[in-house]
């Protein structure tokens, strides 16, 4: 019986044509951040104006490490490379050893901190399979749709679009959702104690990691290269950066984010309140609707949009995107972008903005942010959006989006 040989497994799409440094980009990402952290520190306060340059700096180590959850998904189901997921896994891990201690304590410098804990229900289950095939569609998660922006991939535009509108969409469904079985909020921190959590959540890091190595590892020819195209100083300012590098400085920037927000990196919160602000300026009356009646989207929908800590890192994430795309000289916007594309991005966009609200978050805030705070959910999260990947791809091949444009 012959034995089926897989295709190669491929590098990583780094900085792999990068050119000299964009000056112009560099000089007017840099001042937009400089000049707009003064405004935030002026008008809302220090914290606003630190997360904007907190946000910066988780684009410019997406972008330079080109650290996706899209094509790391995809990558380890089409093609059994599991670099990607490896390196979620390595983040996963130091952001929990991290997050601990100042969870456990509750406050930092005498300001209260919470962690990122939301029911494990079958709403997350079903949120996060229709998330994973919106981002495979649309080609970007929530944070890989910001940062692909920023670097000027046009069609994230529109991603955008029915992101925001999906995900102001769900939240006029939510009390179904809610309704729908649940095991509540199960926070494993508190059922073994934090020692307990942190060691079972390694040690099924370690094991996941072992097995996608020995999965990979069998394949025909999977000998994965990491070469960079530069070295030493060029590549620390244009990339591409190890995928290890890159999960260690997220995990570090969420700690920061954790210290000065109070809460862990959220991405998607921000294009339901942007929905919704938009329809109340409409004209369109939300108090009816149960998900905008509590205190805090009241509070939410009533304060200017750069109130929002969301909101500001998500502009400082673009922002930083842009900088790191200057850096490595590959800001280059398309003017034309094929029709199929952008319905392909619009419909991605609006699966990623529906599975991100009714699952509680997307791959940031429930994945990323939920498994270091041990909350169940953040895991249930990963297994349905693993889950969800499959038929996510083939539809990207249905719909065009391989031939559109290039593999995000």
């Amino acid at each position: 019986m012959s034995r089926v040989v897989a295709p190669p497994i491929t590098t990583r799409p780094a900085a792999l044509t990068g050119g000299p440094v964009q000056a112009s980009v560099v000089t007017g990402a840099a001042s937009v951040l400089a000049v707009g952290a003064l405004w935030l520190v002026t008008h809302y306060g220090p914290r606003q104006g630190a997360l904007l340059l907190v946000g910066a700096a988780l684009g410019l180590t997406l972008h330079h490490a080109v650290f996706g959850f899209t094509r790391a998904y995809r990558d380890l189901v089409t093609v059994g490379d599991g670099r990607g997921v490896r390196a979620q896994l390595l983040m996963l891990a130091v952001a929990t050893v991290l997050f601990a201690p100042v969870l456990a304590a509750g406050e930092v410098f005498g300001v209260a901190v919470g962690g990122a804990v939301a029911p494990a229900s079958v709403s997350v289950l079903v949120g996060a399979f229709v998330f994973a095939v919106g981002m495979q569609v649309a080609g970007g998660c929530g944070s890989g749709m910001l940062y692909h922006l920023g670097a000027g991939v046009t069609p994230m535009l529109a991603t955008l679009v029915g992101f925001v509108a999906g995900a102001v969409l769900a939240t006029f469904h939510m009390p179904f959702w809610w309704a729908l079985p649940s095991l509540g909020e199960v926070s494993l921190a508190e059922r073994l104690g934090w020692s307990g959590a942190v060691v079972l959540q390694l040690a099924v890091c370690a094991l996941l990691a072992l097995v996608s190595w020995v999965f990979e590892r069998r394949r025909v020819g999977a000998r994965p290269s990491l070469r960079a195209p530069v070295t030493g100083w060029r590549r620390v300012v244009q990339g591409p950066w190890p995928l290890g590098v890159g999960a260690v400085l997220l995990a570090l920037l969420n700690l920061v984010t954790l210290v000065v927000a109070g809460t862990p990196w959220s991405i998607t919160w921000a294009f339901a309140l942007w929905g919704a602000k938009g329809l109340v300026a409409m004209g369109y009356d939300l108090s009816g609707v149960a998900f905008w009646s509590g205190e805090f989207q009241q509070s939410a929908l009533a304060a200017p949009v750069f109130a929002d800590v969301t909101s500001v890192m998500d502009l400082g994430l673009v922002l930083g995107a842009l900088l790191g795309a200057g850096l490595a000289g590959r800001f280059a916007p398309r003017r034309r972008v094929p029709a199929r594309r952008v319905a392909a991005a619009v419909l991605g966009g609006l699966l990623l903005g529906y599975g991100s609200r009714i699952a509680y978050g997307c791959n940031i805030g429930a994945l990323f942010g939920g498994i270091a705070s041990t909350s169940l959910h953040g895991w249930l999260w990963a297994a349905a959006a693993l889950a969800g990947t499959p038929l996510g791809v083939r539809l990207r091949g249905l719909v065009g989006v391989e031939r559109a444009h290039p593999p995000a």
